[in-house]
């Protein structure tokens, strides 16, 4: 990831989080339409915390932020929330991949090759 994307230091545009949530929430607010982060690769962004940390993050406070673009690592979609985020994912022309094979799933997964933001300015 770029460090001139990386979210700046300054006031909390959501107050009453904890700090370690705000600063989750601005890393989330930089991923473009039609991209998407990992838990992990937000922890990593962070320099601090964990996938697990971050999932619980979104899941406790994430409605108030682009939250379908915090994803799974293998891709699927965001279980109890799968058709929500399948309809931001089609608006924002976020890559999928195709529903079938061993998982029994109908519903498409990312295609996280091609969604990963890489943290630059999308042009």
């Amino acid at each position: 990831m770029s460090e001139e994307s990386r979210p700046a230091d300054g006031p909390s545009e959501h107050p009453g989080h904890p700090e370690y949530a705000e600063r989750v929430f601005e890393v989330a607010e930089l991923i473009p339409p039609g991209r998407v982060l990992t838990y992990g690769d937000v922890a990593e962004w962070l320099e601090t915390g964990g996938p697990r940390q971050v999932g619980r993050v979104m899941a406790l406070y994430g409605g108030a932020v682009p939250w379908w673009r915090v994803v799974r690592a293998d891709g699927v979609l965001l279980p109890g929330h799968e058709r929500e985020a399948l309809g931001h994912y089609r608006a924002e022309g976020t890559p999928l991949r195709t529903a079938g094979g061993s998982s029994g799933s109908q519903l498409p997964r990312l295609d996280m090759r091609r969604a990963r933001w890489d943290g630059r300015t999308e042009t």
